[in-house]
């Protein structure tokens, strides 16, 4: 990956040769067992990871500040308690993944939304606690050596993938030869 902004010189300050990452710049502790700490590796974390993927499409939505509160004045428009979602706000938007049926029921409200639809969610579904290091660095360079974009969350324990449905099938495939089972 690289910058492209100007105001975003992270990786030059740093001496980062991010687009330079490879998958076996990610190989974090041994192969078996544990590392010199007692701990386990990634590759054992991954190979105790059972994949799920959410039933329902989903969609990506940017929205303005503006936006956002006139979506906060209509209660009605809430995604549904029952199903996944994800709100998050930052000084240039706000972010919102919704079930497509959510999606529906409130783009009439923010007409001039960003969005990318399409996603499916996949969870990585092993708890994680927060010391570990690189388990979805090394998820995500497993699907980025195969040619899979993805995008990456994360709730308190687990970790989550935005793929997109073209690519579903594809993902499965390379992440089953490392993680426990696919449900």
């Amino acid at each position: 990956m690289r910058f492209q902004s100007k105001s975003c010189s992270i990786s030059k300050k740093l001496g980062l040769g991010i687009n330079r990452l490879r998958l076996q710049d990610l190989q974090i502790g041994s192969k078996t067992g544990v590392d010199s700490n007692g701990e386990k590796t990634v590759s054992d974390l991954l190979r105790e990871t059972s994949i799920e993927v959410a039933p329902a499409t989903f969609v990506l939505v940017g929205l303005s500040h503006q936006n956002w509160t006139r979506l906060l004045e209509n209660p009605e428009l809430s995604p549904r308690a029952e199903s996944p979602f994800l709100i998050f706000r930052d000084a240039r938007e706000v972010t919102l993944l919704l079930e497509e049926d959510d999606w529906q029921r409130i783009r009439h409200i923010v007409r001039d939304a960003k969005m990318e639809r399409g996603f499916r969610l996949v969870t990585l579904d092993i708890e994680l606690p927060w010391s570990v290091m690189g388990y979805l660095a090394r998820v995500t360079a497993i699907l980025a050596a195969a040619g899979i974009p993805v995008g990456a969350l994360s709730s308190f324990s687990r970790d989550h993938l935005l793929i997109k449905q073209d690519n579903l099938g594809k993902a499965l495939r390379v992440l089953s030869e490392h993680v426990k089972e696919l449900c």
